[in-house]
C-alpha cells in the first residue's frame, strides 16, 4: 500500500481523521475533521513521524536542516529528525521560543543554528502564519527556507480561488509538501467498503470548496 493511504488509514485509526459534521473555522460544514494534536502518545508520534520522513524523501527536496514553529511544530520537529535518521538521513534541527529568551544562551532559536536550506515542519496549513513567522527567523538568520512539509493538505479554497497550500507557494515561492491529500483521503473512501458512505459528502464538498484540480 502506497504510505499516503497508510496515513490515512492510520489518521483514521487513530481517530485523527473523523467523519460527521464539523464547522470550519471558515464557518463552513464540513464531512471530516482533522486533529493532528491527537497523535498524543509515544507511538502514535513515532509512526507519524515515519510518515512525515517518507514524504520528505519522496519529495526528493534537498534539505540541510530542519525548523519547526512554536508550538505544535517542536515535538515534530524533533520526531521527524529521530525518524530520519534511523533512515539514514542525519539533519540539524532546532524550533522558536514565543518569546525571546533574555538570560542564559538568550536569543529565540533553540537546538542547531540555522543554516543552508531549512524544511519547516508543521501540521497543518490554515492561516499561514507560522509559515511566515518561520520564513521571517530562517531568512534574518541569514538561512533560506526551502519548503514546508505537513500531514494534511485539505485542498480547499480560502478568501480566494488558491488554498492557504497554494498560497504559501506563490508568496514564498517554496513548495509544500503534504504526507496526505484530500485527494488520497478520497482514494481511501472508495476503496474501504466500510467507509464509503461518507464519501459522497466528502467528494461534494471538495466540489464546493476544493480548489481546481488543474491548479495543483
Amino acid at each position: 500500500m502506497d504510505f499516503r493511504q497508510e496515513f490515512i488509514e492510520f489518521a483514521v485509526e487513530q481517530d485523527v481523521l473523523s467523519f460527521g459534521e464539523f464547522t470550519t473555522k471558515a464557518g463552513r460544514r464540513s464531512p471530516y475533521f482533522f486533529n493532528a494534536g491527537l497523535f498524543n502518545d509515544g507511538a502514535a508520534l513515532g509512526r507519524l513521524a515515519e510518515f512525515y520522513a517518507k514524504a520528505i524523501a519522496a519529495s526528493g527536496l534537498a534539505v540541510d536542516a530542519l525548523f519547526g514553529p512554536a508550538y505544535k511544530g517542536i515535538p515534530l520537529v524533533a520526531v521527524i529528525a529521530v525518524a530520519l535518521a534511523r533512515a539514514g538521513t542525519n539533519l540539524p534541527f532546532s524550533f522558536n521560543r514565543k518569546e525571546a529568551k533574555d538570560h542564559g544562551e538568550g536569543g529565540s532559536i533553540v537546538g542547531a543554528p540555522l543554516a543552508g536550506r531549512v524544511l519547516i515542519v508543521d501540521d497543518v496549513i490554515s492561516a499561514g502564519t507560522s509559515v511566515r513567522e518561520s520564513v521571517e527567523l530562517i531568512a534574518a538568520a541569514g538561512a533560506t527556507p526551502c519548503g514546508v512539509v505537513i500531514a494534511l493538505d485539505r485542498m480547499e479554497r480560502g478568501r480566494g480561488q488558491l488554498s492557504a497550500v497554494q498560497e504559501v507557494q506563490r508568496d514564498y515561492g517554496i513548495p509544500v509538501i503534504a504526507v496526505a491529500s484530500l485527494d488520497d483521503l478520497l482514494a481511501f473512501l472508495q476503496n474501504r467498503p466500510d467507509f464509503r458512505a461518507n464519501e459522497a459528502a466528502v467528494a461534494n464538498y471538495r466540489q464546493d470548496y476544493g480548489i481546481a484540480r488543474s491548479s495543483g
